[in-house]
């Protein structure tokens, strides 16, 4: 019998560089960013940063402002 088929490799997250789950929207993307991406999408949502519109997006931190992570998800290149 043949070897089992070696997994994917994925690029981290392009948003949070979180373990990526595939291409999603068109870029790398983990399932948490690609979730979050649609719902904003689909639901039309409108954010607002708490600070200078220039939060930190990682692993850790990016629940914490909503703003900044979709502006973070179109700067790298997600779409609809």
């Amino acid at each position: 019998p043949s070897p089992p088929p070696l997994p994917r490799i994925y690029k981290p997250c392009f948003v949070c560089q979180d373990k990526s789950s595939g291409y999603h929207y068109g870029v790398s993307a983990c399932e948490g960013c690609k979730g979050f991406f649609r719902r904003s999408i689909q639901k039309n949502m409108v954010y607002t940063c708490h600070r200078d519109k220039n939060c930190i997006i990682n692993k850790v931190t990016r629940n914490r402002c909503q703003y900044c992570r979709l502006q973070k998800c179109f700067e790298v290149g997600m779409s609809k």
